[in-house]
């Protein structure tokens, strides 16, 4: 890349130009197919299972929830099936799939690395250790079945707190001290995690620990949907409208200064909303990992390195990705169900290992 192409990216990322106006147009063809592609997706998935039920019916069965419709009396077994347990569990999936490539998109700029992911500030781990405290010690019983989203969440915002806490300078938060603090804490926060299981020999516990540690959708409910989505919507429109200011930073703090950014106030800033959506994101799925650092590369190569763009499209594909992962977690060896670590991660791997290939890899490079 250019010095010249870096300086037309962060002015106008979207700007027309004579020699190259196929950027936004592709933008615009991947949104509208994913858009459709995630539509489908849902009524399929929503659809297969133990019981399969095609489309068609599926589709009758939404659309008579959202608008009141009737149903025969023989039908609503079935109907329990698809509005009460799958269709909160696939949307979760969505969401979740969305949120974590957005924060993917915008870590990796913070920290000015290709292997960042939504976890590597160690909120993940910090999540661990509040769930399984709040399963051992049980805590936060006036919250009911969602006490121990609510302590993952507190302790992925407490762990977000001592990494920024320990990474902060008089010079400010440099990404190499941000990335370094954040690896360090989460091992301690997992060596925590491991010293609370072994001294409390309780099944409950160690399943609690598995869960946070490799997720699942499993516990997926109507009630938690609203506060995952919005938290993923806001964060997502708060993230786009820093995409320029993503720009900058990828091109290192010298440059950023030069063009007038205020590194150490945007790193602090941005440090705080991605932590909070991967917070909230843990909170109902435990740690999904290789989604937030696959999915912005392989969004990279199809729309360019402009965030403007890469924001929009990463959470859609993240949706559509996740939503399909989630229909193999729990159909391929059922009636168990596979941790959505272990898929996500027998993709990732191969898929990012045959990017640095063929990329040689460079952030946001071609």
């Amino acid at each position: 890349m250019t010095p010249s192409t870096a300086v037309d990216l962060v002015v106008d990322p979207d700007a027309p130009a004579a020699s190259a106006p196929r950027p936004s147009l592709r933008t615009g063809g991947t949104v509208a197919t994913l858009l459709v592609l995630l539509a489908v997706s849902l009524v399929v998935v929503i659809g297969l299972g133990p019981v399969a039920i095609p489309p068609g019916e599926t589709a009758r069965y939404l659309w008579a929830a959202l608008t009141g419709g009737r149903i025969h009396a023989d039908e609503v077994t079935t109907y329990q099936i698809i509005w009460q347990i799958r269709t909160p569990r696939v949307l979760l999936a969505a969401i979740v799939g969305a949120g974590l490539s957005a924060v993917g998109v915008a870590i990796q700029s913070l920290v000015r690395n290709a292997l960042a992911d939504p976890y590597v500030l160690g909120v993940s781990s910090g999540a661990s250790v509040g769930a399984v405290s709040v399963t051992v010690a049980g805590g936060l019983g006036a919250l009911g079945i969602y006490a121990v989203s609510a302590g993952a969440f507190l302790g992925a915002m407490a762990a977000a707190a001592l990494v920024y806490l320990a990474a902060y300078s008089r010079t400010g938060i440099t990404p190499l001290r941000l990335v370094l603090t954040g690896v360090v804490m989460s091992f301690g926060f997992q060596a925590l995690m491991a010293v609370i299981i072994y001294f409390t020999p309780d099944s409950e516990a160690t399943a609690t620990m598995l869960f946070w540690s490799m997720g699942s959708f499993g516990a997926a409910t109507w009630g938690g949907l609203p506060v995952a989505a919005a938290t993923v919507l806001v964060g997502g429109v708060v993230l786009h409208r820093h995409s320029r200011t993503l720009d900058v930073l990828t091109f290192g703090d010298e440059a950023s200064l030069s063009l007038g950014v205020d590194t150490t106030r945007v790193r602090r800033r941005l440090f705080v909303i991605t932590s909070l959506v991967t917070g909230a994101m843990v909170a109902v799925s435990g740690a999904v990992a290789f989604v937030g650092l696959v999915l912005p590369h392989l969004v990279r190569i199809v729309v360019g390195a402009s965030h403007h763009r890469v924001l929009v499209v990463a959470p859609l594909a993240g949706a559509v990705f996740m939503v399909w992962v989630d229909l193999v977690s729990r159909t391929l060896v059922a009636p168990r169900e596979l941790p959505l670590g272990v898929i996500t991660a027998l993709i990732g791997v191969p898929v990012f290992l045959a990017l640095m290939r063929r990329r040689g890899y460079l952030f946001g490079g071609r």
